[in-house]
């Protein structure tokens, strides 16, 4: 009898957890809802699969372009707490460039990953979003002097270090090694808050940082092409504790 009375209040407590009710004065918080944008680049879908739904306190729903751009529209914005993308689409037309700013200057937070650093290529506001670009021509730095295009190399193993060890995004995570695509000759904006960044010759110096557009708060992170990041535990800390402060 003892036995069926504790497992039904083991069972009341679970359907309490699960539906958000309040438990012994206090409720617990429903879980954060996540666009993720896809699309323009390939990877391993299995092994991200797998990845993207096993993120503790995040339910993620994806879009994919061609279709994806119409969650910024204002009657779509209700459906999702933040945006992640992990896409790298090419065009972009004028009305889905103003919902994209609406939606990022009603406060709506983003997450900015890996290959969607290299998204919307000619679309210069797009670099101010992110606070940095991938270059695919050549271009002009911040102190005026011309650079090559950008370059990008894989299964680099190379050592992160935390430039910000009491920011929200890097709170608890140390010094790590990955394996990883790097980005090299790449724009950062001068005006951003550097969080991680790298001595590796082949990646830019810095490879995480925050950055602020219209009331948004934005993260931009170049680690995450396959699984050997994705499964990195330093580099999972970090873009879900970059999901949670942009909420």
């Amino acid at each position: 009898m003892k036995s069926v009375f504790k497992i039904s209040s083991i069972l009341i407590l679970s359907l309490c957890m699960l539906f958000n009710v309040e438990v012994f004065g206090q409720k617990t918080p429903p879980p954060l809802r996540v666009i993720l944008f896809t699309g323009g680049h390939s990877f391993d879908r299995p092994a991200f699969d797998v990845f993207k739904n096993s993120l503790p306190g995040i339910t993620v729903t994806e879009v994919t372009h061609p279709n994806a751009l119409v969650m910024f529209r204002p009657e779509n914005r209700s459906l999702y707490d933040v945006i992640l993308l992990y896409d790298m689409p090419a065009a972009i037309n004028e009305q889905e460039k103003k919902d994209f700013i609406d939606c990022l200057k009603a406060g709506k937070g983003l997450v900015v990953w890996h290959h969607a650093f290299g998204g919307y290529k000619d679309w210069p506001e797009y670099q101010n979003i992110m606070g940095g670009r991938y270059q695919f021509g050549t271009w002009t730095d911040s102190q005026g002097v011309k650079q090559p295009a950008s370059v990008y190399l894989h299964d680099v193993k190379f050592r992160v270090k935390v430039a910000d060890k009491k920011h929200p995004v890097t709170k608890g995570i140390n010094d790590f090694d990955v394996l990883d695509e790097t980005y090299g000759v790449c724009a950062i904006n001068p005006g951003v808050h550097v969080l991680l960044t790298t001595d590796e010759k082949t990646s830019v110096p810095s490879v995480a940082w925050t950055n602020r557009y219209g009331k948004s708060k934005v993260v931009t992170i170049l680690l995450g092409h396959d699984d050997h990041s994705w499964s990195n535990p330093e580099a999972k800390k970090l873009l879900i504790q970059a999901i949670h402060w942009v909420k």
